[in-house]
């Protein structure tokens, strides 16, 4: 499912049947910019039943390239994380 069809989902549910197709774009796009924009900052997104946004630091290791066999360092990085919620891991 992509952003469009997401969209298309949420616009078919009765219970956001009074927004129109503008409103609820900018909802998933002022949610979606607000976890993004939380978690650089370091901070954790939690959405009970769903799960949590994390932001993680990735250690400096080596590594392979696999063209030539060289070895190669990889830089340390910090990375954004998503665990899935209790309720969401036993739906599936």
């Amino acid at each position: 499912m992509n952003k469009k069809e997401l969209l298309t989902a949420i616009m078919a549910d009765k219970n956001v049947s009074h927004l129109t197709k503008k409103d609820a774009e900018a909802l998933i796009n002022t949610c979606l910019e607000t976890i993004k924009k939380t978690v650089k900052k370091g901070e954790d997104v939690s959405l009970i039943g769903f799960g949590s946004f994390t932001k993680v630091k990735r250690a400096a290791r080596a590594g392979v390239n696999p063209a030539t066999g060289e070895k190669i360092k990889i830089k340390a990085k910090t990375l954004p994380k998503f665990r899935p919620g209790k309720a969401w891991k036993e739906m599936m």
